[in-house]
C-alpha cells in the first residue's frame, strides 16, 4: 500500500458490504513458518527467533493505517486479519453495521503520543441510518499495535477500539431507546445540561437507566446507545430522533455545580463533592478530568488529615478538650513498631490538642491511641456513619473504616491505613461535625431511592462545640488560614495529605464548611491539601 495515504483520511461508503471471515482470513497478513520435511537424516532448519521487542514507530503507523483502511472500506475480512483476535473482530466489526446501523465511516489517524508510542488515536466520523432516519456521528477512539505470536505487529483487539466507552461483553446498538430520556432538573427549577456541566455526562445516563419509568408519561427516541454485557442500556451516544423526555428533580445547584466543574478543571485526578449540612442533598459533583475516573463519588482513598476530625470527635468524647495537653513530638509512636514523622518535623512538647489540630501533627494525636481503646475510633466512626452502606441514589464508593490495633490503629488515627473514602464522604463529615447530625448523602428524593437509607445517631452536642471550635481555628490560626481568608465564624476546616505506595507526592485532602454547605476535595499527587485541593473547596464553597 502507498505510504501516501497514511497521512490523510481514510474512508468510503460501505453500504451493503459485509464480507465474513473465516479462519484462513489471518493468513491475509501473516503466514506460518516452518521448515520442509525430507526422509532420511536430514538437518532440521533452525527455528527463526521470534522478535519480541515493541513495534518500531513505522510499525504501528503501517499496521495502524493498514487497519484503518480496510475497516473503513468495509473489508472487514481484511482488517480482522490484522488484529490478534479473528473471529472476535469480525463479529464486533459486523455488528457495527448491522446492529449500529452505521452505513459508513472515515476514519482520520492521529500521531501517537511521545509517552504512548504504540497507542495510535484516531477520529471516527460516521453516518448512521435507522428506521429512514440519517445522522452523523462523530468521535475519537484509538487502537494499540502489539507484537502477534509469530512476532509481527497486530492491533490488539478490544472492544474499546470501536468506541471508548465499550467494555468487555458490550456492544453499540442502534434503536428505540429502553426508557426515555430525562430533563435533570436542579432544586431551583433549572434544567442542567451536561453539555454545561462535563462531570454529569456519567451521571446523568446512571439516573436515566434508574428512574425514567417512574417519572410520568415519556416516549423514547431513536438512539445509538451501549448494550451492557447485562443487556442493560447503558450510555447513548447518538441520538437519531428525539422522543418525550421526563422530569427528574434532583437535589444539585446550577450554580455550585457551575463553580465545581470549574474548580477542577485542569486538575488531573482531583474531585470534589458539595452537601447541605442540613439535610444531606448533594448540591455539586465534579472531577477531572470529566472523561475520567469519578474522584468525587467512588474515589476509595485513604482520607489523610481530614479523618482527624472523626478522631478528634472520638478522643473527645472520651474525656479530652481541645485544651487538652497532647505533645507534638516527631519521629513518636505509641509502643508499636512504627515510629510517625510530622509535616516538616514539627515538635511542640507543650501543645494541647486544638493546637495538634490546627497546624496537623501526627503524632500529637497518635500518641493518645491508649485513650480510644480497640474500638473507639470505629465506635465513633459509626456515629458519623462511615461503618454501613450509602444509598445515594447514584453510584458511589462506601465508606470503609476497618479498625485494628497496633500500627492500624495509629495509622487510621491519622487518616492512613486501610481507610477508604470520598470527596462525598468527606463533606459529610465536615456537614456532621458542623451541625452534630448525620445525614445521609442523596442526589434524589428519598421515594425515588430503592433500597435502605443509611442511618446513624450523630455526635453530642458538646462534642460539636468543640469540634466547631477546632475548625474554625484551623482558618484562624492554622494549615487553612490562607486559602480560608475571608470566611466568617460560621466555618472551619481540616486540611489532609496522604501518602500512597504509588505516587513520590502525597494525595492532597482539604474538607471545609460555611455556613450550611460542606465540601471536600481530594488531587490525587497533589501534595500538601490546602495548596492543591483547598482552592477547590473554597471556591465551591464561596458560589453557595
Amino acid at each position: 500500500m502507498s505510504r501516501g495515504v497514511k497521512s490523510g483520511i481514510i474512508g468510503t461508503v460501505f453500504v451493503g458490504m459485509l464480507v465474513v471471515a473465516g479462519y484462513g482470513a489471518y493468513n491475509v497478513y501473516d503466514s506460518l513458518e516452518g521448515g520442509g520435511g525430507g526422509g532420511g537424516k536430514s538437518a532440521r532448519p533452525k527455528p527463526t527467533p521470534v522478535n519480541t521487542a515493541p513495534p518500531s514507530a513505522a510499525e504501528v503507523t503501517d499496521v495502524g493505517d493498514d487497519f484503518l483502511t480496510a475497516w473503513s472500506s468495509g473489508d472487514i475480512t481484511r482488517a480482522a486479519a490484522l488484529t490478534d483476535s479473528v473471529r472476535t473482530t469480525t463479529a464486533a466489526l459486523t455488528a457495527y453495521k448491522t446492529q449500529a446501523h452505521v452505513t459508513s465511516v472515515q476514519l482520520t489517524p492521529g500521531t501517537p503520543a511521545a509517552t504512548t508510542t504504540t497507542t495510535m488515536p484516531f477520529t471516527v466520523t460516521a453516518q448512521v441510518t435507522y428506521d429512514g432516519v440519517t445522522t452523523p456521528w462523530s468521535y475519537r477512539s484509538s487502537l494499540t499495535v502489539v507484537r502477534g505470536a509469530s512476532g509481527k505487529p497486530v492491533v490488539r483487539w478490544k472492544p474499546s477500539v470501536i468506541s471508548p466507552e465499550l467494555g468487555d461483553g458490550d456492544q453499540l446498538v442502534t434503536g428505540q431507546a429502553k426508557v426515555p430520556e430525562v430533563d435533570v432538573v436542579d432544586r431551583k427549577g433549572r434544567v442542567m445540561d451536561p453539555a454545561d456541566y462535563p462531570s454529569l455526562s456519567r451521571i446523568i445516563p446512571d439516573l436515566r437507566t434508574r428512574y425514567a419509568d417512574k417519572l410520568g408519561d415519556g416516549t423514547p427516541g431513536i438512539e445509538t446507545y451501549v448494550q451492557k454485557a447485562d443487556d442493560s442500556a447503558g450510555k447513548t451516544l447518538n441520538v437519531l430522533k428525539k422522543g418525550k423526555p421526563v422530569r427528574l428533580d434532583t437535589t444539585l445547584d446550577a450554580t455550585i455545580q457551575k463553580a465545581a466543574e470549574k474548580a477542577v478543571a485542569g486538575k488531573d485526578k482531583s474531585g470534589v463533592t458539595a452537601v447541605d449540612t442540613t439535610n444531606g442533598a448533594i448540591l455539586a459533583v465534579a472531577y477531572g478530568p470529566a472523561s475520567g475516573t469519578d474522584y468525587a463519588l467512588q474515589d476509595k482513598a485513604a482520607p489523610g488529615s481530614t479523618f482527624k476530625i472523626v478522631t478528634a470527635a472520638a478522643l473527645l468524647q472520651r474525656g479530652l478538650t481541645p485544651s487538652s495537653p497532647a505533645k507534638c513530638i516527631n519521629g513518636a509512636n505509641y509502643g508499636y513498631g512504627k515510629a510517625y514523622k510530622n509535616d516538616g518535623g514539627m515538635n511542640n512538647p507543650g501543645a494541647s490538642l486544638q493546637w495538634d489540630f490546627m497546624k496537623s501533627c501526627n503524632t500529637g494525636f497518635i500518641l493518645q491511641a491508649k485513650t480510644l481503646g480497640a474500638t473507639g475510633l470505629v465506635d465513633t466512626a459509626e456515629q458519623f456513619g462511615l461503618t454501613q452502606g450509602w444509598n445515594i441514589g447514584t453510584v458511589s464508593q462506601d465508606p470503609v473504616v476497618p479498625g485494628g490495633t497496633g500500627d492500624e490503629l495509629t495509622s487510621e488515627m491519622i487518616g492512613q491505613g486501610t481507610l477508604q473514602m470520598s470527596p462525598l464522604i468527606m463533606a459529610s463529615v465536615a456537614a456532621t461535625a458542623s451541625t452534630g447530625d448525620f445525614h445521609q448523602p442523596r442526589i434524589v428524593a428519598k421515594s425515588l431511592i430503592e433500597g435502605p437509607i443509611a442511618t446513624a445517631s450523630g455526635i453530642p452536642s458538646k462534642t460539636t462545640q468543640y469540634l466547631r471550635q477546632m475548625m474554625r481555628a484551623t482558618i484562624t490560626s492554622g494549615t487553612a488560614s490562607g486559602v480560608m481568608s475571608g470566611f466568617g465564624p460560621n466555618s472551619g476546616a481540616k486540611t489532609g495529605s496522604a501518602e500512597t505506595d504509588t505516587s513520590a507526592e502525597a494525595n492532597g485532602w482539604f474538607t471545609a464548611y460555611s455556613g450550611h454547605v460542606a465540601a471536600a476535595a481530594v488531587v490525587h499527587s497533589g501534595g500538601h491539601g490546602n495548596q492543591s485541593a483547598g482552592p477547590i473547596v473554597a471556591a465551591v464553597l464561596r458560589a453557595s
